[in-house]
């Protein structure tokens, strides 16, 4: 059986795309994750994303993601705004309508087309608080700027629930950080039941973050969406950067602009560009 596919990528957070709005999830998505998402050996990605039918009156379709281990996360920002440009792109009638209304398994998101391949995001409310992760032993919150011991080594971290958990810590600089090392080990914290993503933020100045990014089932990635709002969020829980203000978020794969506003809603702008198209057997 062939199954047809979309490339696409957000700041090089590239995932598989499927049209899913008539068949729904494949009952086999782990396996075709694992088949297909290894670099060098299939088509290679982060992870696939399912574009499927709306969920709730009112919506345009629906985004479920899933890693490239198999496993399902709540919601993906560079993902999202690659859904919302492929039904641009490809549905006819939802090529001149903004806002589109995409469900997610962290509640609908509201996506405004800004000019060719540019989406701004309202992602909606961050939390602090350990429930909204979930974390444990670390105190209710919120948890900010407190301390974490990882493999015998002292953090400072900072925990951000997008929708997906987050946790955020400040190092000197992102460029030689040992991240195959380091990521793993946080990705698997007692502290965090649900497993985490991380985010390394190296300080530029109150406009502009470096960062890395380990992606829970997927290791590093070139970008994170929903960790680049928790990042600058987490920046403004500590008084490093400002409410309404634009901030520019360095990564691996490009540039995202966050702005935090004083209701802890967090608006993301950036890129999503389709790659190429194809089939694969199955």
């Amino acid at each position: 059986m062939k199954l047809k596919f979309t490339k696409m990528q957000g700041c090089g957070n590239d995932y598989i795309y499927l049209d899913c709005r008539k068949s729904g999830v494949p009952e086999n998505i782990a396996v075709l994750c694992q088949d297909l998402c290894p670099r060098h050996l299939a088509v290679g990605a982060d992870g696939i994303i399912c574009i499927c039918a709306p969920e709730t009156e009112g919506a345009h379709a629906t985004m479920r993601m899933f890693n490239a281990d198999g496993s399902e996360g709540n919601m993906c920002g560079n993902g999202i705004r690659c859904v919302a440009q492929w039904l641009h792109t490809h549905e006819p009638a939802l090529a001149e309508i903004s806002p589109l209304q995409i469900d997610t398994r962290a509640g609908r998101k509201v996506l405004f087309y800004k000019e060719a391949g540019v989406w701004q995001v309202d992602m909606g409310k961050y939390s602090t608080m350990a429930a909204d992760l979930p974390a444990v032993g670390l105190g209710e919150g919120p948890l900010v700027n407190v301390p974490l011991t990882v493999q015998d080594a002292y953090w400072q971290i900072s925990c951000v629930s997008m929708g997906n958990p987050h946790c955020v810590t400040i190092v000197p600089e992102v460029a030689h950080l040992p991240l195959e090392k380091i990521g793993p080990n946080f990705e698997r914290h007692p502290a965090f039941p649900q497993q985490v993503n991380t985010e390394f933020i190296q300080l530029v100045d109150d406009t502009h973050l470096k960062m890395r990014v380990w992606e829970r089932g997927s290791g590093e990635t070139w970008a994170c969406g929903t960790g680049t709002c928790a990042a600058v969020a987490a920046m403004v829980e500590q008084g490093i950067c400002q409410l309404d203000t634009d901030v520019q978020v360095e990564l691996l794969g490009g540039m995202l602009t966050i702005r935090v506003m004083p209701d802890h809603t967090v608006w993301m702008t950036g890129p999503a560009k389709i790659v190429f198209e194809g089939t694969v057997e199955q």
